[in-house]
């Protein structure tokens, strides 16, 4: 087995930081019924995003470059991806109780 030469390891490997102005927008709003619908694109395109940085460190370590800092990486992309999907999920859930809410007051 050959090992390759590994790369050098960044906090970036982790997952860019994204700002609410970085997030994607609906690629066509006629496609789009709903800004509660483009919200939840927006959120399945960060939670995407970040299951790629995480696909990427895992070629890496994959590859031969199992230091201990890459894996330390790994982990903490993973943590990122879980609070990730579970901000999503609050706050798609606390978005559709209010529309929930609003529908039944109208």
């Amino acid at each position: 087995m050959t090992r390759s030469t590994p790369t050098t390891t960044t906090v970036s490997d982790v997952g860019g930081f994204r700002t609410p102005s970085m997030l994607p927008k609906p690629t066509d709003p006629s496609k789009t019924s709903s800004w509660y619908e483009a919200l939840a694109k927006a959120w399945g395109q960060v939670v995407d995003d970040q299951a790629g940085a995480i696909e990427g460190l895992s070629d890496r370590i994959s590859g031969g470059d199992d230091k201990p800092g890459t894996l330390t990486l790994l982990t903490a992309a993973s943590a990122k991806m879980q609070f990730t999907a579970n901000s999503a999920s609050t706050s798609l859930g606390s978005v559709g109780n209010s529309l929930e809410t609003m529908a039944r007051k109208s």
